[in-house]
């Protein structure tokens, strides 16, 4: 995605500023229409909290959608698949979506963004269909401690943009920033389910994106592997869990408190230290996947 510098300046400012001005009104919305989250059970929070924040994402992300499309028009689908993911998570916030019935929006949405790819290699279609529709479930997942998902987020963006991908990251990344300072370290709001899968659609299909030049070159039993390391912390916590419940006979869809961030809570470690330790692991196999990427990236 070629946008200029001086556009990506004022879009990524403009975002941050959106994001930090913009959540106190979701805030509102939340608290008005009752879209909270009680705690107990697996939760680390002790105060019911509104959780619609994911709409400010979304709102960004459409508004910088209408500026980008004249650059890559594949920002239409990108803009319809993450209203789908965004909006499915949304109601399942307000009531309970079955997992079936949510997989099947995720999965459309990223059949959608693949069709609307000029270029992308049919052979790698089933693999990057699994990767795109698991990183939106992951990124829901590793979304049990304050500014977690946004943190993880907001450093792979920021990692992806030096590499040479700032045309489809710095902006996101920009937004999220802009959101962060309400969700840690003292969560005044959370995502909610709309705005971590929405945050799992954009890191997932923005990669693909960003590399659909070089991807017919890499071999296909090679590419699951570099998406996982790409996928960072959460595919790994993602295909833990799966693996975990499994073996205990348990549905992969059962919620527990295995994971991770929760491991590492549960063993005394505070949320600042547990953000600051899984963001930089997620940075470090980030990198990983990207070196082993380089020679057919570069």
């Amino acid at each position: 995605m070629d946008i200029g510098t001086p556009s990506l300046l004022v879009a990524s400012t403009l975002l941050f500023i959106w994001g930090v001005a913009v959540t106190p009104l979701s805030i509102i919305l939340s608290n008005r229409y009752r879209i909270v989250d009680l705690p107990g059970g697996r939760k680390t929070h002790s105060s019911v909290t509104p959780r619609g924040a994911g709409i400010v994402l979304w709102l960004g992300f459409l508004l910088w959608s209408l500026y980008a499309v004249t650059e890559a028009s594949t920002f239409r689908a990108l803009a319809f698949g993450g209203t789908l993911v965004f909006l499915s998570g949304y109601w399942d916030d307000m009531r309970t979506l079955k997992p079936g019935v949510r997989l099947l929006f995720h999965a459309a949405a990223s059949g959608i963004f693949l069709i609307a790819l000029p270029g992308f290699p049919l052979r790698h279609w089933p693999v990057c269909l699994l990767w795109v529709a698991g990183m939106i479930n992951a990124f829901n997942l590793v979304d049990g401690v304050n500014g977690l998902c946004l943190s993880v987020f907001i450093a792979s963006s920021l990692a992806l943009s030096a590499f040479g991908f700032a045309g489809a990251f710095a902006p996101v990344a920009a937004l999220a920033a802009g959101v962060l300072p309400w969700n840690f370290p003292r969560a005044k709001t959370f995502l909610g389910d709309g705005g971590t899968t929405l945050l799992g659609f954009l890191y997932s299909t923005l990669f693909i994106c960003s590399t659909v030049d070089f991807i017919d070159g890499v071999p296909v039993l090679e590419l699951p592997f570099y998406l996982f390391l790409i996928g960072g912390i959460p595919a790994a916590d993602t295909l833990f869990a799966i693996m975990r419940r499994s073996m205990k006979g348990r549905s992969p869809f059962s919620p527990d408190r295995g994971h991770i961030h929760h491991r590492l809570m549960d063993r005394g470690w505070g949320q600042v230290s547990t953000v600051v330790f899984l963001s930089t692991a997620h940075l470090l196999l980030l990198a990983g996947g990207l070196f082993f990427l380089g020679r057919y990236i570069l």
